[in-house]
């Protein structure tokens, strides 16, 4: 347990709720902040956690809110740090999120927050928490470091039970709208030097998603195409946009087939970089002039790279404005 007391939005983060509920608990149920300094917002204390702690477990089990507000009220209003005791609660079958948890390795408290409102099936503190995290960290730190580890961690689960089908759903649907947001606020008049795709017949469209919105934040314009593009589509795109870059989005390699690089390199105005994304691709099966990217950070790395480039390229040929795209 903490000794410093918290804000209303670091106690969300812990608990995996939104800050709405908080403020519900604290006007219905008196379960609110009890530290109050003159002139300032009143904070929550270690014992306010542990009171909110066994309200959010037990609401999650089942148990009404005024039920579970009235065990949390019992719990005592100072627990000593150090000697592990816990308010007694009543038993309830099951953990949070009726009988399974969502692994996320080594992630943070905010990804463990995310997780418990994923099983809750909780939009709102979902989309907060997301919101919070691009806000203060931006697309790249939050996709690596908040959504990763509890996309794997449920698909993990997913390998394990068959379960978690309508959490991935929720959760998938969440990521797509807090990334909308940034997409529609960055590079208003960047030209589009980007194409993403996926691959033929994938499905899979969250990390293109995520690059999107990366993207989006550098300043670098792009065009999304989305999920199952067939080949012929995607060469007509190119041809008809001429891209700076393509990427080509495969979460299996089901989806990877190196034919579909090869029709982007043969194209007639065939892009300075094709990016193979995604896990599907395989490294020794790449044709010569095609980069796979490790990660988020090195896709955006080079296309803001093909970006400086064209923008050097123009400036170096005089009456070029270079805004006319890639020709």
């Amino acid at each position: 347990m903490v000794d410093e007391a918290l804000s209303a939005g670091a106690v969300a983060r812990r608990l995996g709720v939104a800050v709405t509920t908080l403020r519900t608990w604290h006007q219905r149920y008196g379960l609110g902040p009890s530290e109050h300094v003159p002139g300032h917002h009143r904070r929550y204390t270690p014992a306010d956690l542990a009171r909110l702690e066994i309200m959010r477990r037990l609401t999650a089990q089942g148990v009404t809110p005024a039920e579970a507000a009235r065990w949390a009220r019992r719990a005592p209003d100072a627990v000593p740090a150090d000697t592990g005791v816990r308010p007694q609660v009543p038993a309830v079958d099951g953990r949070d999120g009726g009988g399974s948890t969502i692994p996320v390795g080594r992630a943070g408290p905010a990804a463990r927050g995310l997780a418990r409102a994923a099983m809750r099936l909780d939009p709102v503190a979902i989309g907060e928490t997301i919101a919070r995290s691009v806000q203060a960290d931006g697309v790249i730190a939050t996709w690596d470091g908040l959504l990763r580890p509890v996309l794997v961690g449920i698909g993990e689960r997913h390998a394990a039970t068959g379960g978690l089908v309508e959490v991935e759903h929720l959760v998938s649907r969440c990521v797509s709208e807090a990334f909308a947001v940034v997409t529609r606020a960055g590079a208003p008049g960047a030209p589009p030097r980007v194409l993403l795709s996926c691959a033929d017949e994938e499905q899979h469209t969250l990390p293109l998603e995520a690059l999107a919105a990366a993207l989006a934040e550098a300043g670098v314009g792009y065009r999304m195409l989305g999920a199952r593009v067939p080949l012929p589509a995607l060469v007509e795109a190119v041809n008809r946009t001429g891209p700076a870059a393509v990427v080509l989005w495969s979460h299996t390699q089901v989806t990877a087939d190196p034919a579909q690089l090869d029709a982007l390199l043969a194209a007639p105005r065939r892009p300075l970089l094709v990016l193979a994304a995604g896990p599907g691709w395989l490294a020794d099966s790449l044709p010569a002039g095609v980069v796979r990217p490790a990660d988020l950070t090195e896709a955006v790395s080079l296309a803001l790279a093909v970006r400086d480039s064209l923008g050097q390229a123009a400036a170096d040929r005089p009456g070029v404005s270079g805004q006319n795209g890639v020709h």
